[in-house]
């Protein structure tokens, strides 16, 4: 695993938890110490356990990122030079199937915030820090999503892998990457912690979070700009890219059942 020194640090938004916390795992494990941000309120404790286990630094920030001083303090953080961040992980995010019609408008403004603002503010920060010392790693959190037409989930995963590329270009040569890492459904707490189940799909199609983690540090580490982990997910990506019909249809059954799903919930309450 590339390393410039064991004295600096990984900084991973939306650490303490799923996507986020399995690159925290697989990080720890190979010695980096970890600065976990997050506003989950395990966050301390997820901290301990990664300290106790694998015998690194771990700081933590309890930070909303929708929240404008909040992200200027992980900012802030991301640049200090007396503890450099030698890799920024933007994985925090959270459920979104609002209707463009009739959704919560506050809701998908705070989306806006974490899921594009936040990584536009902080991958430039890293990008400048890192590029003047000639080494780092960016890596944002996409989604297969990107590659569907699911509401403004869909529109700011796309964001987020448009982004990233053009942000991979213009580093080109520097001895900094930026990868946008693009997992289909995954095992995690993502869906319940927004109040909604796990989508009804085959049990072979489900990733793990360990193994999106572990080979999209590998992927970063070769440099890859845009990388979907698993053969299965690069087939859907591949077919939404060259069937547009197929995508439209998929995300059109897709956003009825979640719009109805939401408006029962919020009838019931």
């Amino acid at each position: 695993m590339y390393r410039m020194s064991r004295e600096n640090y990984a900084l991973i938004t939306g650490g303490s938890s799923g996507i986020g916390l399995a690159f925290a795992r697989e990080l720890a494990a190979d010695g980096w110490n970890l600065v976990l941000v997050s506003r989950d309120k395990n966050l301390e404790s997820m901290a301990e356990k990664l300290k106790v286990e694998f015998d690194v630094n771990v700081e933590t920030l309890r930070a909303d990122l929708s929240i404008k001083v909040d992200l200027e303090r992980v900012e802030k953080r991301l640049i200090d030079e007396t503890k450099p961040v030698e890799i920024l992980i933007n994985s925090a995010g959270f459920v979104l199937h609002e209707s463009l019609v009739n959704g919560n408008l506050e809701r998908q403004m705070a989306a806006f915030a974490v899921m594009a603002e936040a990584i536009l503010i902080l991958s430039q920060a890293a990008a400048q820090t890192l590029k003047k010392r000639g080494a780092g790693r960016i890596i944002n959190i996409a989604s297969t999503s990107a590659w569907l037409y699911n509401g403004n989930y869909s529109a700011l995963k796309r964001w987020v892998v448009v982004y990233t590329s053009s942000l991979a270009l213009e580093l080109r040569g520097t001895g900094v990457t930026a990868t946008a890492v693009c997992p289909g459904e995954t095992k995690t707490d993502f869906h319940a912690n927004g109040g909604r189940n796990r989508p009804n799909i085959p049990e072979w199609l489900w990733c793990q979070p360990e193994q999106i983690a572990r080979t999209g540090l590998r992927a970063a580490e070769k440099g890859r700009a845009v990388y979907v982990p698993t053969i299965k997910w690069r087939l859907f990506t591949w077919a939404c890219q060259h069937f547009r019909g197929l995508a439209r249809l998929t995300s059109h059954k897709t956003v009825t059942k979640r719009i109805k799903e939401t408006e029962q919930k919020n009838d019931r309450n």
